[in-house]
């Protein structure tokens, strides 16, 4: 099969392109023939390497797909070979007393698609049959495997660990990235009201388009918690959803009101920073860590992309021997949605 892979971790020229041998499946898995795959800040962090992290390589990217069943290991399972499926990155064992609880997300011998286990930047890849999900219809390939991730990532964070409720207000930090657009939908079809941060007018009109309320551009405002204070009459937000990490956190912080809570799935400007404990006492605020949800978030969530309800943004595509490329494009941050391979 035709796949991206990599033998070390360094910059995006690391990854390589050619012929490796497809994997197989075994007892309650499935190979899927890729059509379409997604990336995700994750495949940056897993190429460039951190302390612990150990791949068996070759080692493929990906966490996010899309395409038809292809093979059915042994065991009995509810899919055909030929039917349109979309991959929930998230593994679990199956059969800890956490995944038989529906916490599959928590399990100790949890896996994420693309990091500890081979991705979807190939023509094949094999996951267990519980982490599929029939395509209906004449659904794109691109839209399924580009709304997987992100969206399971939002609704957990902000559903599930978040609690968010109708007429609750959210800021938002972030315009344009997958995780960020997603929750802005997924904020909106709650019903709450929505505030973004972006960093250009091109990413907020994008946010605008999603049903964003109320906007505010960091590269002119670097005040930007004491604008959105101000907008909010000086009450402050019930959630924050701050994905950015060092840069951000402390003016989360101040712009959530007491008892608010704020919700962080990552860090793309660095994981280390300090934090003024009298605005976590003081104000009695939650900070909430979230990793990609569980199985039933994943059905829960895609349903609604699949009827329409939440819309997959997509930016560019580009063919499998060009993930090089694509990533970069990625790493650079310029993206409006998704970035997708066509495999």
């Amino acid at each position: 099969m035709k796949a991206v892979y990599l033998y070390n971790h360094g910059e995006p020229d690391v990854l390589e392109y050619g012929d490796l041998e497809p994997p197989l499946p075994n007892d309650g898995e499935i190979q899927v023939r890729i059509r379409a795959a997604a990336l995700n800040r994750s495949d940056i962090f897993t190429r460039e390497g951190w302390p612990g992290l150990k791949l068996q390589y070759p080692h493929i990217l990906g966490g996010d797909g899309a395409g038809e069943v292809a093979r059915i290991g042994s065991g009995p399972v509810n899919f055909e070979v030929g039917e349109r499926v979309v991959i929930n990155p998230s593994i679990g064992c199956g059969h800890c007393e956490i995944c038989l609880s529906g916490r599959d997300n928590l399990c100790r011998d949890w896996h994420l698609l693309g990091e500890t286990r081979l991705g979807t930047y190939a023509e094949y890849v094999v996951v267990p049959a519980k982490n599929l999900l029939k395509i209906p219809g004449d659904f794109p390939f691109r839209s399924a495997a580009a709304s997987g991730l992100v969206y399971l990532t939002a609704w957990h964070s902000m559903v599930t660990r978040g609690n968010l409720q109708k007429n609750e207000r959210v800021l938002i930090v972030g315009a344009s990235g997958g995780v960020n657009t997603a929750s802005i939908q997924v904020a909106k079809h709650i019903g709450a009201e929505v505030i973004v941060v972006g960093s250009n007018e091109e990413k907020l009109r994008l946010a605008e388009s999603l049903g964003a309320d109320m906007l505010i551009d960091r590269s002119q405002d670097e005040n930007w918690s004491k604008t959105a204070y101000i907008m909010t009459n000086k009450q402050g937000v019930d959630v924050v959803v701050d994905n950015v990490g060092a840069a951000t956190f402390p003016m989360s912080m101040r712009i959530a009101r007491k008892g608010g809570r704020i919700l962080t799935v990552g860090n793309t400007a660095g994981p280390v920073f300090e934090i003024d404990n009298r605005y976590i006492f003081g104000k009695q605020l939650s900070i909430l860590g979230s990793t990609m949800g569980t199985a039933e978030d994943f059905k829960r969530v895609m349903s609604l992309v699949f009827d329409g309800s939440l819309k997959v943004v997509l930016d560019r595509t580009y063919p499998l021997k060009d993930a090089v490329q694509a990533q970069k494009h990625l790493a650079r941050g310029n993206q409006l949605g998704k970035i997708t391979l066509d495999v």
